[in-house]
């Protein structure tokens, strides 16, 4: 690694701030949850796509008219609160496969590197805003992409996909492709699909400024496979 021991980590009831489309520790162990992924089919027409997802069971389904292309297990925000994902009907508008945020991420000085806020960051230092590899976005300012993915609602109403999946969903969806939210979705009784790891308990990435502050994190995936 880079980053030498005097690294500024963020404090913990900093991080307990942060929006929840920020990047945060995750489940089992780093390398199990490297390793999970989950088979994807292309669409014979992408103007048929559509996406579902369910926020009882956290799940996204991406269907091509019956045909399951993908489905996957996201985080979501905690509902009937102001972190809330919000249901309805909706479609892609924006998509950004580099996207940060803009609040919220990284201040940098030399080797040193802390999480805050843009608006916190120590004077003299620079900023770059927390990455949110494969975005795609369908109401303002939330969108699907890419992060931890835990095994109870943490975000503050971002979809957060797991990095091997994020790609596959952002080539499979296009600007106009309709997305629906709801409490369920039929296809959560008839469709088993085995969870990543709890990102919960697994410790970040320690090489902040390769990770976050470069453009580590926007490659931190397996190369996408199709059926």
């Amino acid at each position: 690694m880079n980053i030498k021991p005097t690294i500024l980590l963020a404090a913990a009831s900093l991080a307990a701030l942060l929006p929840s489309c920020n990047l945060q520790p995750g489940g089992a162990s780093l390398a199990a949850y490297q390793a999970y992924d989950l088979p994807t089919k292309l669409p014979t027409n992408p103007n048929n796509v559509r996406v579902k997802v369910s926020l009882s069971k956290q799940r996204v389904y991406v269907m091509e008219g019956s045909t399951m292309l993908l489905a996957m297990p996201v985080s979501v925000g905690a509902p009937g609160g102001p972190v809330a994902t919000p249901p309805g009907s909706y479609t892609i508008f924006n998509k950004d496969e580099k996207h940060r945020a803009s609040t919220h991420g990284y201040a940098y000085s030399g080797n040193k590197v802390t999480q805050t806020y843009l608006a916190k960051k120590p004077a003299g230092w620079a900023f770059k805003g927390t990455p949110m590899p494969y975005w795609c976005e369908f109401k303002p300012n939330y969108g699907f992409h890419t992060g931890w993915v835990k095994h109870q609602p943490c975000t503050h109403g971002c979809i957060r996909m797991h990095e091997n999946l994020s790609p596959k969903f952002f080539r499979l969806v296009k600007v106009g492709t309709p997305v629906t939210i709801a409490y369920s979705q039929p296809e959560d009784a008839t469709i088993t699909i085995k969870l990543s790891p709890d990102a919960g308990p697994l410790p970040d990435y320690p090489d902040l400024k390769s990770m976050y502050v470069g453009e580590g994190y926007f490659s931190q995936h397996k190369t996408p496979n199709y059926n």
